[in-house]
Order: C-alpha cells, then sequence, then structure tokens
C-alpha cells in the first residue's frame, strides 16, 4: 500500500513532515548542488532582519556531549537581498520556504512580514521570538506571554500567510506561550528553540564562546523536546512543528506520536548533510511496518498508560 507523507499546516500542504531547520541548512540554496532542496517537506531559512546582520565573533560553536552549543548571533544578509538575491532561484527550484524572520521591535518583524507578502514563492512566515543568543528583541518577546501575544497578532494583520512563532523552552510553562500564540492568530507553533547554557575551557577558565553563553541543540535536549511539544499538544489545537536532537527515523516518529505535525532536523545535519532520505525512507517504513496509510494518523497517536 502507498503511504501518504504528505501534512498540513494551516492553509500549507507539505509533502512530507521533515523541514530543514532554520539557521542549520543555510538559504537552502547551499544545498541545491548535492540534493534535491524540493523533495524536502519544507526549508526554514536562516533568520532574517530588516537589515543585514554580522553576528557574534567566534568561536561561535562548540561541541558537547551528545550536542552543539553555537551562539552565531543571527548573522544574516537582511531580507531586501533575501528577496533579491536567495528567492528567485528558491522559486525556480520549487522549494516549499518557511521564512524565518526576526526583529528586535514589533515594527521591524511586521516590515520584514510584509516585504516577504509581498513576493511569490513564500509560502509561510516562522517569527523568531526565541533566540538566546541575543540580547535585544527575539526571546525579549518570547518569554513573555503578552509579548509573544503581540507579536503573533501584528505580524497576523500585515499578512494572509500562514505564520508560525517559534517558541523557546526557557521558560516554566511552555503550554502557556503556544495558548498565547493561538490567540494571537498563529497557524501553528515550531518548538523547541535551543536551551541557554554554557561550556568553559578550565585551562582559561573563559567561556569557549565568545558570547559567553549559546543555545544547546543535538540529542542531549531531544527528550526536553518531546515532552514540551506533548504538553502543546494536549494545550492548543495548533499544528505543532517538533524539533530538537531529532536524528534518525525512530525520533521523527517519537515527535509525532508526542504530537507533532512535522519536525524540523538541524543539528543531526552538520553530521550527515544526506540524512534526508533516510528520515523519509524510514518513516515509511515505520508506517508499512504498523499499517498507517498516512502519517498524519502518527500525530498524537500516544496511548494513555
Amino acid at each position: 500500500m502507498a503511504r501518504d507523507l504528505s501534512v498540513r499546516i494551516g492553509s500549507l500542504t507539505l509533502k512530507n513532515p521533515i523541514i530543514a531547520a532554520s539557521g542549520c541548512f543555510g538559504y537552502g540554496l547551499e544545498y541545491a548542488a548535492s540534493m534535491d532542496i524540493a523533495a524536502l517537506g519544507g526549508v526554514a531559512s536562516k533568520g532574517l532582519f530588516l537589515k543585514e546582520r554580522e553576528g557574534h565573533a567566534p568561536p561561535r560553536i562548540v561541541e558537547t556531549p551528545s550536542g552543539m552549543l553555537n551562539a552565531i548571533g543571527l548573522q544574516g544578509i537582511g531580507v531586501h537581498r533575501y528577496v533579491a538575491e536567495k528567492l528567485p532561484e528558491l522559486r525556480r527550484l520549487g522549494v516549499t520556504n518557511i521564512v524565518n524572520i526576526c526583529g528586535t521591535t514589533l515594527d521591524e518583524y511586521c516590515e520584514v512580514a510584509t516585504v516577504l507578502s509581498d513576493h511569490d514563492g513564500v509560502h509561510a512566515i516562522e517569527i523568531n521570538i526565541s533566540c538566546p543568543n541575543i540580547k535585544e528583541g527575539g526571546i525579549q518577546f518570547g518569554c513573555s506571554l503578552t509579548g509573544t501575544y503581540d507579536v503573533v497578532s501584528a505580524v497576523r494583520k500585515v499578512t494572509t500567510l500562514p505564520i508560525i512563532p517559534k517558541l523557546t523552552p526557557n521558560v516554566t510553562d511552555v503550554a502557556s506561550f503556544a495558548r498565547a500564540a493561538e490567540e494571537g492568530g498563529a497557524d501553528a507553533v515550531s518548538l523547541v528553540n535551543t536551551f541557554l547554557a554554557m561550556a568553559i575551557d578550565i585551562e582559561k577558565r573563559a567561556p569557549k564562546l565568545t558570547n559567553g553563553m549559546g543555545g544547546l541543540s543535538g540529542p542531549a535536549i531531544r527528550p526536553i523536546a518531546v515532552r514540551m511539544v506533548y504538553e502543546c499538544h494536549q494545550a492548543v489545537k495548533l499544528p505543532i512543528i517538533g524539533m530538537g536532537g531529532i536524528a534518525t527515523a525512530d525520533d521523527v516518529v517519537e515527535f509525532l506520536i508526542a504530537g507533532a505535525t512535522a519536525v524540523q532536523v538541524g543539528t543531526a545535519n552538520f553530521v550527515d548533510p544526506f540524512i534526508w532520505t533516510k528520515l523519509t525512507d524510514g518513516l515509511s517504513a515505520y508506517l508499512d511496518r504498523h499499517n498507517f496509510a498516512t502519517v498524519g494518523a502518527l500525530t498524537g497517536a500516544l496511548k494513555k498508560s
């Protein structure tokens, strides 16, 4: 029996639930010479501010046990260069394009969203309100219920594209933030972003990252991320895009059973840039083995003990 891997995120249909995570796949085109990026369920772009941004000075990536710390600082080319230099080729290739947007003010979020809404080839907007590596904007909104609602509702007023706020795990009750996003008009939520963490060079007695602290990703955070996806699935009716340490098809299935409709894969892409077909093939094999006709039937399929 043919298995249907397609899923819906608001008005957007993905051919499969596997999305390349923002910040871990460039703007997508960096991988286009070595793989068919249009075969992915979607590509979440590197975060875009209104203007170009240099980010933090190196060292800004540190390997940790079962994970990685990063403090890139949201380096990026800005939305205007993106629509001029990257979007035309992404559109030509037929990529399902989820553009991650950033801001230091409500007005900046809205202006970036407005620019993107005026161009074909943008299929959804992921609102980054959760990066732990910058001091201004972003996480200041994402760690406040009012701030989360304000950003989502403001962006909702300026675009008809599906909007997907990316939530921070660095809060006490992530489900309440999912509810605030739902009330603000979100079409889905994505979670989780990285956990604020630190690594110290004991010989130098100094932080290993120039920024001091950074965001922890990778398999070390996966059980916590799965728990947070489950909690949000119980709290809201929105589709959830789950992420955090996914490295195998079994990990994908675990997130779906916990309540995710789709997933994003980030850190594992650095280990294996060709992981994508392994994930979709493994997911199809699971559906076959358990006689599920559609991948959507797995969402929230956790059995109660």
